[in-house]
């Protein structure tokens, strides 16, 4: 087990089981434009970058003329059903009450006013100090400087730090500014990907965490 004082998490695949919710928001939006949907494996392999890169990605190269449109589609259906079947993964709030004493923060490339009221939801943001999403600051995972929000005044060191998620960018993240990182094998994430990218620890069910840090 390893020592943490900070730990900072993802929120889409990481903390709940958000993607059935946005490849529906999707889908919806593609239809809405009369514009052919596509299936929800694709789709899961455009979330991570934020909202902006889903919605260019889904488009296509042809269709990129309607997307202030498309952004506008899926921001007021995702408001509307981000929650339709959206979870907290099973043991995470176990997980989260276990590491009650420590610093946590949720740091995503979702839209913060997206995050919030999804965490709020699940009746967990209780457990986070802070929430940074992709327009709390001017930069996104995996810029380091995103997480200058949380790293300002703060006597950590940097090796009980972790980054926990099951992207990427993720690990990423976590090599740009010199942390622990944590990948999630079972999130949105693709597992050869992650493994790809050799992160410092890895966990198939949240209720490992508790084995790896203390």
């Amino acid at each position: 087990m390893r020592p943490a004082d900070l730990l900072l998490f993802d929120l889409d695949g990481t903390l709940v089981t958000s993607g059935g919710d946005i490849c529906s928001s999707v889908n919806y939006t593609l239809k809405t434009l009369d514009l052919p949907i596509i299936d929800n494996d694709e789709i899961i392999r455009y979330i991570g970058d934020g909202v902006r890169r889903l919605i260019e990605r889904s488009l296509g190269q042809g269709s990129q003329d309607r997307f202030e449109d498309a952004m506008r589609i899926f921001a007021s259906h995702y408001e509307e059903h981000m929650l339709d079947t959206t979870e907290l993964y099973p043991s995470m709030e176990n997980v989260l009450t276990h590491f009650r004493n420590k610093r946590k923060v949720v740091v995503t490339n979702k839209r913060y006013y997206f995050a919030h009221k999804m965490l709020d939801a699940m009746n967990v943001s209780v457990h986070f100090e802070k929430i940074i999403g992709a327009d709390s600051t001017p930069y996104i995972k995996p810029d380091a400087r995103i997480l200058f929000p949380v790293m300002e005044n703060i006597d950590i060191r940097a090796d009980r730090i972790v980054v926990i998620g099951d992207g990427v960018n993720d690990i990423i993240l976590a090599k740009n500014a010199g942390v622990v990182s944590c990948a999630f094998l079972n999130g949105l994430g693709r597992r050869e990907d992650l493994l790809s990218f050799k992160p410092d620890y890895v966990y198939e069910s949240p209720a490992e965490l508790i084995t790896l840090f203390y």
